[in-house]
């Protein structure tokens, strides 16, 4: 039997048992009680601050919790960086007025930002035996604005009604609600993006099911707690170091999104624990459009109850949804083969936006930062699938400057300079792990570039 859902909108104005489990943390576990106390209290601290576009960026999915629902009962504005990193949190530094952090964001980028208020959760305030008078209301027109990369490189703000997530997570409850029953939701991905905050924040919470307050981060970590009283929120980045030699408990439920799963870590999930995961394809834009076990590399995508699909005449997925709008088809560059009206196979994406693990990587924005770099005169960045995983590989021109740099402090030296430019915007998975440099990037009869003439310059045969 599924649980209880209660709108997010309405979870702090209605009754609920305050025993009820939010969070279990390393120590204690945290009750519905502590949790809108917590809130309240970080309410009041908001209430002092006529700044309205906060930012949210947390390690500990509790209080992120916490300010998030905060942020959302002081009638202010949540929103959520996708990357935490100095120079990506600066480039979207004009996107929001204040941040509720904890150590996920380094000190030093206060120092360099003294514009921007912030709050440390949690804060000594908290501590503090006042009553707060903050009175909790049902939330209305709350927006939430997250981050995707768009195709210019640019991280792409994107504002989601609080109403559409909530249909989201009923769509969640009313897939998998009886699988899951009561058990508690644990995780290895981050709560800044949405699969993470619908996935592991919004939909346990709207059903009464507790959380684990920190991600594992190691497949030693899914091995040693795997439990039929957890369901485990993942990605293919992990699922895919899981060793089927090593023996486990089951899962109630394993959910992966964010990529593709490659289908032995599928099969290797089966061994383990007995099930293949339930795959989910959405995006920041679109939401959840279909979900699948990946039984065969072919199993196709099912629609989740509502979302209509088709494709345009490049054989890329369109979408009716009413997470986007359900009275427009929203166009993908996913290419997809229709096999019945609500399942397809994926093909692969049509623009410039890829995914390895569980990052959405531009490449156009890894050109456009070496493009501006000094030394550089012109770069093509491409995906290349090396015999263990894909990587982002880039060909580079060099300015006479470049040139003789490299000359002077070598291959090994020249590289590693690049990547720890690249490391101040680019996430890790997404910097550049093969390079060659050439007299000119390939180009064809029309002036275009072809990812064949590129990739064959990482051929073992190549002596660029």
């Amino acid at each position: 039997m599924s649980q209880t859902l209660t709108p997010f909108s309405q979870l702090l104005s209605s009754s609920r048992a305050l025993s009820i489990k939010v969070a279990i943390t390393e120590t204690h576990t945290v009750t519905w009680e502590q949790f809108t106390q917590d809130v309240q209290q970080v309410c009041e601290l908001l209430d002092k601050q006529p700044l309205q576009r906060w930012a949210i960026g947390f390690q500990n999915s509790y209080w992120f919790t916490v300010a998030f629902m905060a942020i959302c009962q002081s009638g202010k504005q949540p929103v959520l960086p996708g990357n935490l990193q100095p120079s990506a949190l600066a480039e979207l530094s004009h996107q929001f007025d204040a941040i509720l952090h904890d150590d996920a964001i380094e000190d030093t980028w206060f120092d360099q930002h003294p514009n921007h208020a912030n709050i440390a959760l949690p804060a000594a305030e908290l501590t503090s035996q006042v009553t707060s008078h903050h009175e909790f209301q049902p939330l209305t027109d709350v927006l939430v604005t997250l981050f995707t990369s768009g195709s210019s490189g640019q991280p792409k703000a994107i504002e989601k009604p609080l109403s559409i997530l909530e249909k989201e997570v009923s769509q969640l409850e009313a897939t998998w609600g009886d699988k899951l029953q009561d058990c508690v939701i644990a995780s290895t991905v981050s709560h800044q993006h949405i699969y993470g905050l619908l996935f592991r924040i919004l939909w346990p919470l709207s059903t009464g099911r507790a959380f684990l307050e920190c991600d594992w981060q190691y497949p030693e970590q899914i091995m040693q707690h795997a439990d039929l009283n957890l369901a485990l929120v993942s990605s293919p980045a992990l699922l895919k170091r899981l060793n089927e030699q090593q023996k486990t408990k089951c899962f109630r439920a394993l959910f992966s999104s964010g990529g593709p799963l490659p289908h032995d870590a599928a099969q290797t999930c089966l061994q383990l624990f007995e099930q293949y995961p339930h795959e989910i394809l959405g995006s920041t834009e679109t939401g959840g459009i279909a979900h699948r076990q990946q039984l065969t590399p072919q199993t196709p995508w099912k629609t989740f109850t509502g979302t209509q699909v088709g494709t345009n005449s490049e054989s890329c997925l369109r979408i009716l949804s009413p997470l986007v709008d359900p009275d427009h088809w929203y166009q993908t560059a996913d290419q997809c083969q229709m096999i019945s009206d609500d399942q397809f196979i994926l093909k692969g994406r049509a623009d410039r936006v890829i995914k390895i693990e569980e990052k959405r990587i531009s490449l156009t924005e890894i050109e456009k930062r070496l493009n501006a770099m000094g030394d550089i005169q012109e770069a093509a960045v491409i995906p290349f699938q090396d015999p263990k995983r894909l990587i982002v590989a880039a060909v580079l021109k060099l300015s006479p400057q470049g040139l003789q740099k490299l000359d002077d402090i070598g291959k090994g030296q020249f590289w590693l300079m690049l990547r720890k430019a690249l490391h101040q915007w680019i996430e890790p998975v997404g910097i550049p792990r093969r390079f060659r440099v050439v007299d000119e990037i390939p180009l064809n009869t029309q002036g275009k570039r072809l990812i064949s003439d590129i990739e064959r310059l990482f051929h073992p045969e190549s002596t660029k």
